[in-house]
């Protein structure tokens, strides 16, 4: 294994499933739900929310996180998963 690790990189990184609670929240009431409509209803920056959802590590602060897990109604667990992220590196 660690032959293995010569040539591959670990990376750790936060995840934000907003996408997968936008989803849930639009099945559940039953209508679709936009990003501005988000953006409007939790008070975070519409461009804020399009980065948590389209690059990966994209640093967060406790406040919007505090206001995302207001607006769907979920537990900061069910907004972040953590995840490992192995990539491949050039031995040269």
């Amino acid at each position: 294994m660690s032959r293995m690790r010569d040539y591959i990189q670990v990376l750790f990184m936060i995840r934000f499933r907003l996408a997968e609670l936008i989803a849930e929240k639009s099945f559940r009431e039953r209508r679709a739900i936009s990003m501005s409509e988000v953006a409007l209803g939790s008070g975070v920056h519409r461009a804020t929310l399009s980065k948590m959802a389209n690059q990966p590590g994209t640093n967060a602060s406790t406040d919007v996180v505090d206001k995302l897990c207001r607006y769907f109604g979920c537990q900061p667990g069910d907004l972040l998963t953590y995840v490992e992220d192995v990539k491949p590196v050039d031995p040269g």
